[in-house]
């Protein structure tokens, strides 16, 4: 049984969390408002900025000649979780 690399299983669950993410958004458009909407839709927000204290989302490396700015935000809700789950299953049980 040959392992599979690092970089298709992380792609993969990036993939599930992006397809969960699209079906949480047709979600939001179709259920009306509930605690199940709630539920489903309430996000967690991660990003860069928050982790340097900037309010902006970004993180910024000022060299005075040059000014970089890095930024990545994620937010996960519950349908993104289902979402990376499915990805995992698939990679797990359809070899």
């Amino acid at each position: 049984m040959q392992k599979r690399k690092i970089h298709i299983i992380v792609l993969s669950l990036f993939v599930g969390a992006v397809f969960g993410g699209v079906f949480g958004s047709i979600f939001s458009l179709v259920l009306p408002e509930s605690v199940v909407k709630d539920f489903f839709l309430t996000s967690i927000n991660f990003d860069l900025g928050g982790l340097v204290n900037n309010d902006m989302g970004v993180f910024i490396i000022d060299l005075k000649v040059i000014v970089l700015k890095f930024g990545l935000s994620m937010n996960f809700n519950f349908t993104s979780v289902i979402g990376i789950a499915v990805a995992y299953y698939i990679l797990r049980y359809l070899r």
